[in-house]
């Protein structure tokens, strides 16, 4: 998709995350650039041997914000679907 600057198969920019906290746990807030904002727990989520390091809360609370598909991404390679995150957030005011 030429100009959208979104990963294959993402169909537009709403999910791109524009701002994400550590707050406790697996608890991440974000803030998406559609304007959704809230509370994901990615507890349940951190299963297989990508994300088993991810279980250490002093490992998980080292994430970033990929710079091109705008999603939560970890050193050791794991990243979690900016329209999962999207989908599933808890929205706070």
């Amino acid at each position: 998709m030429a100009g959208t600057d979104c990963a294959p198969g993402v169909s537009g920019i709403n999910y791109h995350i524009v701002e994400a906290r550590y707050v406790t746990g697996h608890v991440v807030w974000l803030r998406f650039r559609d304007g959704t904002r809230g509370e994901i727990d990615l507890e349940s989520v951190l299963e297989g041997p990508v994300f088993e390091p991810l279980r250490d809360p002093l490992s998980f609370r080292q994430f970033q914000i990929h710079p091109e598909f705008h999603t939560l991404v970890w050193a050791n390679g794991a990243d979690i679907a900016p329209e999962f995150l999207h989908d599933n957030v808890r929205v706070t005011a």
